[in-house]
C-alpha cells in the first residue's frame, strides 16, 4: 500500500523488513486466484489487438527473418515456407494483422500488403553501396522480405500489379539485383515489372543504364562474381528471348500479345547496348570504366551464354541483327576515304575487343552465314566501311574455310560488275580484296597476284568487249585521286591485258597514274627488284630499298648459285635502277674478308657476266684497299648505327613476342591471341626490313641448302632464334593449363607468320643445324617445341616451297616434312637416342592435336619415314615392344609425359607405342615398316657408337627382322613363305636320314644349358640369383638363333610318331617359366619358335596329326605352361598355324590345336547369350577366359564375367589361380593404375562367385607338386609367384572377409599361415621388389607391405577369438619354428588353443 513502510525500512527504530519481489508478488496473486480457462484467452486476444492496432506493417516484415529454416531438420526444411508456414509462428500474425489493418483502412488486403512490401523494398534500397548490387546487409534484409512476400502470394493476399506500380514509384533508388532476385524468387516476374512501368523510354533508359553498371563488374575481382555473371546471363537470355521470338513457336505469339511493348523495349536495350560499345571502342579509349563495360558486354555474344535457355532461331535472329548494327553503325565514311584509310584498319591494327566481338558473332552464325548476311547488307544498306572491313579481315584470319568463301563471294561480284556494269559491285569487289591482302599472302592470294590472275589473261573479266573495257579503265581512273601509291604500280607493272586496237585506253590509263605518282613524289624507275607492290607500308628510299634488294639478291644467290632473275632483268630493262642505285649499294667499299664470301662471289659471277662496269669494279677494288686506313672511326659509328637502327625493330618484336607469351597463360585471353600475331607478323615484318615474301618467284621457286654446312647470317639467325624461343616458351605455357587439342590456334597463325616471310629458308637452315648437329645437346623444351613447330610446317605443306638439300639429296627435291624427318639420323647412340625424344614428341603431338580430325590430316603433317624411324628406335631399344599390345596399355595419353619438368622419354616412347590411336596409325600402308627400311637404318649405324652391344645387336638383328617380316605389318603371306623356305631348307638337310631312324635323343645344347644352370641352383646371394637369370637369357636367345626344330627333337627310334621334347619342356619348367614376364606364359617369339618346329617335326612323320596331338597332350602334364602362352598369342599365332597346316596337308588342325582354338572361341564369346559350353580341360578353358578378360576394358569385366555362376567349379577355381598370378604380376611390373586394378576387379569378381556358390578356394594356397587334381598349376606359376601368394591372399582381404569361406574351419590354418610367410617375405627383403619402382598413382591404390601386414595382423587378432576351438587343432604344428615373428598373433593362437570349452564362442552363430 501506499505510505506503508517498505520492506526492509525501520519501524519504530527496530530491525529493517525485506521487500517482496515482483515474482513474488505474483506468485501470491496466482496462488489466491483459480485459474479461468476463458479468462486467459479473453486475455491473449486482448494482447493481439493491442499489438494489432499498434503495429508498424514495414517493420514487421522487416523484423520477419528465417532463422527457422537454418536449424532444421532435412525434413522440417522441406516444409520450411509451405503453404501453410506452420514452421514458422509469425506468419500467421502477419496474414492477421494485414486483414485487419486492411479491414479498418477499407481497402483490400493485397493492395495494402503490395504497398507495404514495395516501401520496405524500396527502404532495403536506400543508401546502396553499388549502383547495381546489394550489400549482405541489404542482402539479408531483402532475403526476409521475399519470404514473408512468398507466404502471402500462397494465400492470394498479395497484388503483384499494385506492387510493380508502386515499386516504380521510386525508380531512381531502385537496384536492378533487387530487381533481379524479385524474379528469381517468383515474388513478381521482370516481365510483368517492366510492363508495368507507365514512361516506356524511361524504363529503357533505366535498363539500359543498369546494365551498363553491370556490366563494368564482369571480370573484376568482387565477391559478387558468381552473382553478377548469373545478372548478367539471365537478363540477355530474357532480353534476347522478348525481342527476338521466333514465329513458329504460338506460345511465344501469345506472351508477345499479352506484353505487346516488350519486344521493343527488349530490342531497344540491346541495341543502345552493341552502340554504346561500339562507340566505345571508337573512342579507342583501353582505361575508362566504359571500355571495361563494353568487354563485359562483349561476352554475352557466344551460344554459351544463351545455351539451352532460348531457341536457336531466336540466337541467330539475334546475332544476324547485331551484326547487321554493327556493319551499319554511323556510316559517315564514303567509299573514297574507305580507300585511302583502308591499311589502317587491318586485323593487327583493329581493337581486339572489337575482333573478339567479330569472333563470337562468326563462331554462333558460321562463316558461310556471316558473308551471306554481310553481303545482304553490302547490297540493301548504307554501311560504316571500318566495320565491313575489319569484319572482312576478322573472317581471313580466323575462319580459314572464309577464304574461299570471300573469294567466290569476290568472283561474283566482280561477274555481276562486267555484266551489268555495277559500279557498286566493283567497288566493293575492289575493297574486299584489298582488304583481304592486307593480311598476308598466306591468308590470302597478293592484290598483285589476284590483279593478275583477274586481268592479266585474255579469259580476265574485261576482255568480253570494247564497253568492259572502258568500265574497267574509266573505274581506275576514278580510283587515280585517292589510290594509294603500291596499287597503281601493281597497275602498271601488271596492266591488264588489251587488245592491240585498244591499247590507248590502257595508255592512257597509265600516264594519268604516273602523272598522279609524280605529283606524290614517288618514281617508278625507282622500284627495288624484290619490293613487295602489296605492302601497305610507306615506300622505302632508294637508297635503302637498294640495300634491301641487294641482301635478297644474295640470299638466292646463295641457295642458287646462279644470278637473280629480277637482277638479269633489272640490268636490261631497268637499268637507270641498276645503275644508279643497285650497282652502288652492291659495290659499297668495306674491308674484304680473307676468304671469300657470298657478297664477293655474287660480285665476281656479275662482273664474269659482264653486268658491273668495268670502271665501276675497278673503283669498287680501289676503294675496298683503301677502306681499312679510314676504318676506325668511321667504321665503328657506322656500325654502331647500324646496331641501334636494328636493335630498335628487334625490341619491338621481342616486346610483342613476350605479350603473346602472356596471353598463353590466361585462357580467358585467347580471343586476343591471333590479333597479337598479327603484331608479332607486323613487328617482324619491320625488323626484317620490310621483306614480305610476296615475290612469286621466290615463294614458288625451290629452296636450296647445305645440309652438311648450314650458314646463317648473324641478323637471320638473331631474328630466327628469336621466334623459335618463343615458339617452343609459347607451346610449354599453354601446354600447363590445356592440351594440345584444346589450345586456340595460336600455333598455326604462328607458323604461318613464318611462313609468310621471306625468313622460311633462314628458318629450315637454322633446324638443320639444330636437328642435325645440335640435337643431342637440346633441351626436352627445345625438342618438344621443334618437334611441334615440325607438325605445323607439315600442316601448311602445301603452300610451302620443296627444298633442295644439296649433296643428300634424292634424285627430286623433298616436302619440308620429307627434310625435316631427313635431319634426323641413327649413326650414333646419341643420335639415335635423340631421334626417339624428337619422334616420340611430334607423333604425340600430332596424334593429340589432331584427334578430331580425320586421318588425312595425320598423313599432311607426319613424314612416313618419320614414324619408321620410331618404329625402327622402339623395336632396336625396347624388347618389351616386340609382344603383341594388350588393350590394357593403350589409354594412357604420351603428351602428358612430356611436357612435365622432368620428361621421361623411354615411358612416354613405350606408351605412344601402345597408345590405340598410333596403332591404328600403323594399319595404314603408307606407315609400314618394310625390311627395306629396316635394313637401310640399320646399316646408317655406326657400331662402334651404337647404343647396343654386339650380342645385343646380333639378337636384334634376328628379333627385328622377324617383326619386320612378320605379324607387326600383318602381311602374313610373306610370314608364311619365308617360313617354307626355312623348312625346305631344314628338309634338305635333313633328307639323309630315313624316317624313323634313331638319333640323339636331345641337343647337346640341352646338356650343356643344363651343366651350366646346375651350377647355379644352389640359393646364395642375390647375385646368384642374378647370374641365373642372365644364363637363362642366353640360354633363351641361342635356342632363339638355332632352328626350330631344336626344341622338339628328332623322332625317337621304335617310336616314329612322338618327338623327343624332354629337355625344351625340363629348360622351361625348371627356368625359362621364373624369367617370364606375363605370369603364366612364355614371350611371344618362344612360343612361336617351339611351334615352328613342332610343324617341321610333323612334316617329317608318317602321322603329322597324330605328332602334333600326342606331343601337345604331353604338354599338358610335363608343361601346361606352352599351352597358355598358345592362348596368350593365338591372335598372332593361329594365322601362321593356319595357314602352314593346311597349305601343306589340305585339312583341318589336329584336335589339340583345334581345343586350343574352341577355348579362345568359347573366352571370346563368354559374355553374349549363346555362348558354347566350356571344353575340356577346364584350366585350358579357364586361361583362355582369363586372358580374353584382361583384354577387355576395366568397365567391361564384370559384363564379361557375368555367366560365372554357370560353370563347373573345376574352371572357377582354376580361374581364380590366373587372376591371382594376373595380381602378382601387376604387383611387379608395376605398369599403371589400370592394369593393377583391373586385376583386383577380376579377382573380386570371381572371389564373389565363389562365394556365392559356396565353393572353398583355399586349396590354392596350400598347392602341392602331388596334389593329383591342381598339382599342374605349380608349372604355371614363377617361383616369385609361388612365394608372394601370401600379398595376394592379404591384398583381397576386402573381397572374401565377410564371405563363407571365412567359416571354413581350415580358414584360419590358411589364413595365419598366408601371415607367417607374409612377416618371412618382408623379413627377407622380398617385398621391397613390389613398391620401389611403382609410380606414384599405383602406391596411392595398393598398401604398402607394412600397411599390408598391419591389415593382415588386425584381422588374424579379431578372427581368432570368433573361431570354434577344431580350428586350432593341427596350430602348434604351423607355429613350430615360427612364432617367433609375431609373438601376440601366436599367444593369441595359443590361449585360443588351451581354452576350456566354456570359452568356445561357436555357440554364437549371430557373430559368424
Amino acid at each position: 500500500m501506499p505510505g506503508s513502510p517498505a520492506r526492509g525500512a525501520a519501524v519504530g527504530g527496530g530491525p529493517r523488513v525485506l521487500r517482496k519481489t515482483w515474482t513474488e508478488l505474483l506468485a501470491g496473486r496466482v496462488k489466491k486466484q483459480k485459474y479461468d480457462p476463458e479468462r486467459e484467452q479473453k486475455l491473449k486476444d486482448s494482447a493481439l489487438k493491442l499489438l494489432r492496432y499498434h503495429q508498424n506493417m514495414h517493420d514487421l516484415l522487416l523484423e520477419a527473418e528465417v532463422p527457422q529454416c537454418k536449424k532444421l531438420r532435412l525434413s522440417e526444411l522441406i516444409d520450411c515456407g509451405g503453404a501453410e508456414a506452420s514452421s514458422d509462428p509469425s506468419t500467421p500474425f502477419i496474414r492477421s494483422a494485414f486483414r485487419d489493418q486492411a479491414s479498418r483502412l477499407g481497402v483490400p488486403v493485397g493492395v495494402l500488403s503490395a504497398r507495404v512490401f514495395a516501401h520496405s523494398v524500396q527502404q532495403v534500397c536506400v543508401e546502396p553501396s553499388h549502383p547495381v548490387l546489394l550489400s549482405p546487409e541489404q542482402s539479408e534484409r531483402l532475403s526476409s522480405l521475399l519470404v514473408s512476400a512468398q507466404r502471402l502470394l500462397a494465400h492470394n493476399m498479395f497484388s503483384r500489379l499494385t506492387f510493380c506500380q508502386e515499386l516504380w514509384k521510386a525508380q531512381n533508388s531502385l537496384l536492378l539485383e533487387a530487381v533481379w532476385r524479385l524474379h528469381t524468387h517468383h515474388v513478381v516476374s521482370l516481365q510483368e515489372l517492366l510492363q508495368s512501368h507507365p514512361d516506356t523510354e524511361a524504363m529503357t533508359t533505366w535498363l539500359f543504364r543498369n546494365l551498363r553498371f553491370l556490366c563494368e563488374l564482369i571480370g573484376a575481382s568482387c565477391p559478387s562474381s558468381d552473382t553478377v555473371e548469373a545478372m548478367l546471363s539471365g537478363l540477355v537470355q530474357l532480353l534476347i528471348s522478348w525481342g527476338f521470338q521466333g514465329s513458329s513457336d504460338p506460345r511465344r505469339l501469345l506472351e508477345s500479345e499479352k506484353i505487346e511493348k516488350m519486344p521493343q523495349v527488349a530490342a531497344d536495350v540491346l541495341q543502345r547496348m552493341l552502340a554504346f560499345s561500339l562507340d566505345t571502342l571508337d573512342a579507342d579509349s583501353q582505361t575508362t570504366l566504359d571500355h571495361q563495360a563494353v568487354s563485359g558486354w562483349i561476352t554475352v555474344y557466344s551460344g554459351r551464354t544463351c545455351c539451352g535457355m532460348i531457341a536457336a532461331d531466336s540466337l541467330k535472329s539475334f546475332l544476324s541483327h547485331a551484326l547487321t548494327q554493327i556493319l551499319t553503325h554511323k556510316p559517315v565514311l564514303k567509299v573514297s576515304d574507305a580507300i585511302q584509310m583502308q591499311k589502317e584498319w587491318s586485323f593487327a591494327k583493329t581493337p581486339h575487343l572489337l575482333i573478339d566481338l567479330y569472333c563470337r558473332v562468326f563462331v554462333t552464325l558460321g562463316p558461310e552465314e556471316s558473308i551471306g548476311h554481310l553481303q545482304e547488307v553490302l547490297e540493301l544498306q548504307e554501311v560504316n566501311w571500318q566495320h565491313v572491313l575489319s569484319c572482312v579481315s576478322t573472317l581471313v584470319v580466323c575462319f580459314s574455310e572464309a577464304q574461299q568463301l570471300i573469294k567466290d563471294w569476290v568472283a561474283s561480284l566482280m561477274a555481276r560488275a562486267f555484266e551489268s556494269y555495277h559500279l557498286d559491285s566493283m567497288v566493293t569487289a575492289f575493297l574486299i580484296v584489298r582488304q583481304a591482302t592486307l593480311e598476308g599472302p598466306y591468308v590470302f592470294p597478293s592484290y598483285a597476284d589476284w590483279f593478275k590472275e583477274s586481268f592479266g589473261s585474255s579469259h580476265g573479266y574485261h576482255s568480253c568487249s570494247k564497253k568492259t573495257l572502258v568500265f574497267l579503265f574509266k573505274f581506275l581512273s576514278d580510283l587515280v585521286p585517292w589510290e594509294a601509291p603500291r596499287h597503281m604500280q601493281v597497275h602498271i607493272f601488271h596492266p591488264p591485258l588489251v587488245p592491240s586496237k585498244y591499247h590507248s585506253l590502257l595508255t592512257d590509263y597509265i600516264s594519268l597514274a604516273k602523272t598522279r605518282l609524280a605529283d606524290l613524289k614517288v618514281s617508278l624507275e625507282n622500284v627495288g627488284l624484290y619490293e613487295d607492290l602489296s605492302s601497305t607500308g610507306d615506300i622505302a628510299e632508294r637508297e635503302s630499298q637498294a640495300v634491301q634488294d641487294v641482301k635478297k639478291a644474295i640470299m638466292v644467290f646463295e641457295q642458287t648459285g646462279k644470278i637473280p632473275m629480277p637482277v638479269l632483268e633489272a640490268s636490261i630493262f631497268r637499268r637507270p635502277y641498276y645503275l644508279s642505285h643497285f650497282l652502288p649499294a652492291l659495290l659499297a667499299p668495306r674491308v674484304l674478308p680473307e676468304v671469300p664470301d657470298s657478297r664477293v662471289a655474287f660480285i665476281e659471277t656479275l662482273k664474269r657476266a659482264d653486268k658491273i662496269p668495268p670502271s665501276s669494279y675497278s673503283a669498287y677494288r680501289q676503294a675496298c684497299a683503301t677502306a681499312g686506313d679510314k676504318q676506325p672511326d668511321n667504321t665503328t659509328s657506322g656500325q654502331r648505327t647500324e646496331t641501334n637502327c636494328a636493335e630498335r625493330p628487334l625490341g619491338l618484336l621481342t616486346a610483342a613476342l613476350e605479350e603473346l607469351r602472356a596471353l598463353m597463360t590466361d585462357p580467358t585471353q585467347y580471343s586476343v591471341i591471333s590479333a597479337q600475331v598479327a603484331v608479332v607478323s607486323e613487328r617482324l615484318n619491320a625488323a626484317l626490313g620490310h621483306r614480305n615474301d610476296d615475290d612469286v618467284s621466290l615463294r614458288r621457286s625451290k629452296i636450296q641448302l647445305s645440309v652438311l654446312l648450314p650458314t646463317l647470317q648473324s641478323q637471320d639467325q638473331g631474328v630466327v632464334d628469336l621466334l623459335l624461343t618463343a615458339f617452343c616458351q609459347n607451346l610449354m605455357a599453354a601446354c600447363s593449363f590445356v592440351p594440345p587439342e584444346r589450345q586456340s590456334s595460336w600455333a598455326v597463325l604462328f607458323v604461318r607468320t613464318l611462313c609468310g616471310h621471306m625468313l622460311l629458308p633462314a628458318v629450315l637452315t637454322r633446324l638443320c643445324q639444330l636437328l642435325r648437329h645440335q640435337g643431342p645437346n637440346l633441351s626436352a623444351p627445345h625438342v618438344l617445341g621443334l618437334a611441334a613447330l615440325a607438325v605445323h610446317l607439315g600442316e601448311c605443306r602445301s603452300t610451302l616451297p620443296e627444298v633442295d638439300p644439296g649433296v643428300l639429296a634424292p634424285p627430286s627435291s623433298l616436302c619440308v616434312p620429307d627434310f625435316l624427318n631427313s635431319l634426323l639420323t641413327c649413326h650414333t647412340r646419341d643420335s639415335l637416342l635423340f631421334c626417339m625424344k624428337f619422334c616420340t614428341a611430334a607423333i604425340s603431338y600430332c596424334l593429340c592435336k589432331f584427334s578430331a580430325q580425320p586421318s588425312a590430316s595425320l598423313h599432311n603433317c607426319l613424314s612416313p619415314g618419320l614414324i619408321q624411324k620410331f618404329q625402327f628406335i622402339v623395336l632396336r631399344l625396347f624388347p618389351e615392344a616386340r609382344a603383341p599390345c594388350s588393350p590394357e596399355h593403350t589409354a594412357r595419353i604420351p603428351w602428358k609425359l612430356l611436357y612435365l619438368p622432368s620428361a621421361d622419354w623411354p615411358r612416354a616412347a613405350l606408351s605412344l607405342w601402345r597408345w590405340s590411336s598410333f596403332q591404328e596409325l600403323l594399319k595404314e600402308e603408307e606407315f609400314h615398316l618394310t625390311y627395306r627400311d629396316w635394313i637401310q637404318l640399320e646399316l646408317e649405324i655406326q657400331p662402334e657408337a651404337d647404343a647396343l652391344s654386339g650380342t645385343e645387336r646380333s639378337y636384334n638383328h634376328s628379333e627385328d627382322s622377324d617383326l619386320v617380316l612378320g605379324g607387326r605389318t600383318g602381311n602374313e603371306d610373306l610370314l608364311s613363305r619365308l617360313q617354307e623356305m626355312a623348312m625346305d631348307l631344314e628338309l634338305d638337310q635333313g633328307s639323309a636320314v630315313p624316317r624313323g631312324c634313331s638319333t640323339p635323343e636331345s641337343h647337346f645344347l640341352f646338356r650343356v644349358f643344363r651343366g651350366r644352370l646346375q651350377a647355379l641352383a644352389r640359393p646364395g646371394s642375390m647375385a646368384t640369383s642374378l647370374r641365373r637369370q642372365q644364363e637363362l637369357l642366353i640360354c633363351k636367345r641361342l635356342l632363339l638363333r638355332l632352328p626350330p626344330s631344336v626344341l622338339v627333337g628328332s623322332p625317337q627310334a621304335g617310336q616314329p610318331v612322338s618327338p623327343n621334347c624332354e629337355e625344351f619342356f625340363n629348360l622351361v619348367t625348371s627356368g625359362l617359366r621364373n624369367i617370364c614376364c606375363h605370369g603364366s606364359v612364355l614371350t611371344y617369339d618362344l612360343t612361336i619358335h617351339f611351334f615352328r618346329g613342332l610343324l617341321n617335326v610333323c612334316l617329317r612323320s608318317q602321322d603329322p596329326a597324330l605328332v602334333a596331338n600326342r606331343t601337345l597332350a604331353e604338354c599338358q602334364t610335363k608343361c601346361p605352361m606352352i599351352l597358355t602362352s598358345a592362348l596368350l598369342w593365338w591372335s598372332s599365332l593361329e594365322p601362321v598355324l593356319c595357314s602352314q597346316w593346311k597349305k601343306c596337308y589340305q585339312s583341318t588342325l589336329p584336335q589339340e590345336l583345334q581345343r586350343l582354338q574352341e577355348a579362345r572361341k568359347f573366352a571370346s564369346n563368354f559374355a553374349s547369350d549363346s555362348a558354347a559350353p566350356a571344353p575340356s580341360p577346364a584350366w585350358i578353358s579357364a586361361a583362355a577366359l582369363y586372358f580374353a578378360t584382361r583384354e577387355a576394358g576395366r568397365e567391361n569385366v564384370t559384363t564379361h564375367l557375368k555367366r560365372l555362376d554357370c560353370e563347373r567349379e573345376e574352371l572357377l577355381i582354376t580361374l581364380l589361380f590366373f587372376s591371382l598370378m594376373g595380381l602378382l604380376s601387376s604387383y611387379l611390373t608395376q605398369r599403371d593404375t589400370a592394369e593393377y586394378q583391373k586385376a583386383v576387379d577380376i579377382c573380386a569378381e570371381v572371389l564373389a562367385c565363389l562365394e556365392r556358390r559356396k565353393v572353398s578356394w583355399l586349396m590354392l594356397f596350400q598347392l602341392a607338386e602331388t596334389d593329383a587334381k591342381l598339382g599342374h598349376l605349380l608349372l604355371l606359376a614363377p617361383d616369385q609367384h609361388t612365394r608372394l601368394l601370401p600379398l595376394a591372399f592379404y591384398s583381397l582381404l576386402s573381397c572374401f572377409s565377410d564371405g563363407t569361406t571365412v567359416r571354413e574351419a581350415a580358414f584360419l590354418h590358411v589364413a595365419v599361415d598366408m601371415y607367417l610367410k607374409l612377416v618371412q617375405l618382408f623379413v627377407d627383403g622380398e617385398t621391397r621388389i613390389v613398391l620401389p619402382q611403382a609410380s606414384r598413382s599405383i602406391s596411392e591404390l595398393q598398401d604398402s607391405p607394412v600397411q599390408l601386414i598391419t591389415k593382415a595382423r588386425s584381422f588374424l587378432l579379431q578372427l581368432i577369438p570368433q573361431c570354434p576351438r577344431q580350428c586350432f587343432s593341427n596350430m602348434t604344428e604351423l607355429l613350430a619354428g615360427r612364432g617367433d615373428c609375431d609373438p601376440e598373433v601366436s599367444n593369441a593362437l595359443q590361449q585360443r588353443q588351451q581354452a576350456g570349452p566354456s570359452f568356445d564362442l561357436s555357440q554364437e552363430p549371430h557373430l559368424f
